[in-house]
């Protein structure tokens, strides 16, 4: 939270356009696991991570590797927090979402009408997913940079306060990068 402060101070965080995305994540076992249905039923985790539009992280979420990306989307935009730096109210809504097919459903596209978002969510069956490649890509950038921390990118923790203070933590650091480019 200190370095989402420091960048929302110097004017880097872009609310304009952020992407919604979730990736799995090896793990042998523990709290928030599920089978893998495309990995031969192995245990593993999902995590769910909200970036701007630069890729500095927002909001990681954890669930079971069975779990559809859209059962975690309201919790994971639930879980940006409001952001303090600038005059005025701390900032907690982007502007537009970017996300994949996984999440065009109508209770997806309801809760950010709601919330006064604007939705870029590829259409199952109509659109490709290249158009919106270009501004989706930095979430994918994301993930592996957090895949980049070896702790990471298989995990062996079995509780989910561990795991979870592991991920705000290499978040922290992915941050700590855009901070360092002001300095």
């Amino acid at each position: 939270m200190a370095m989402l402060r420091r960048l929302r101070e110097h004017d880097q965080i872009d609310w304009e356009r952020v992407s919604i995305d979730g990736a799995s994540v090896s793990s042998p076992g523990g709290q928030e696991t599920g089978p893998n249905p495309t990995d031969r039923g192995k245990l593993e985790s999902k995590r769910h991570i909200v970036v701007d539009a630069r890729g500095i992280p927002l909001a990681i979420t954890i669930t079971g590797a069975k779990r559809h990306d859209s059962m975690a989307f309201e919790s994971t935009l639930d879980a940006i927090p409001a952001i303090p730096g600038l005059n005025g109210q701390p900032r907690k809504r982007p502007s537009k979402l970017h996300a994949d097919k996984g999440h065009d459903f109508g209770r997806c596209r309801r809760y950010l009408r709601q919330r006064g978002i604007k939705a870029r969510i590829a259409r199952r069956g109509i659109e490709s997913s290249e158009r919106l490649g270009r501004h989706r890509w930095v979430v994918e950038r994301t993930h592996a940079w957090f895949a980049g921390f070896g702790k990471l990118r298989i995990r062996f923790e079995r509780r989910l306060d561990i795991r979870t203070a592991l991920l705000v933590l290499a978040a922290a650091v992915i941050c700590s990068r855009f901070v360092d480019d002001l300095c």
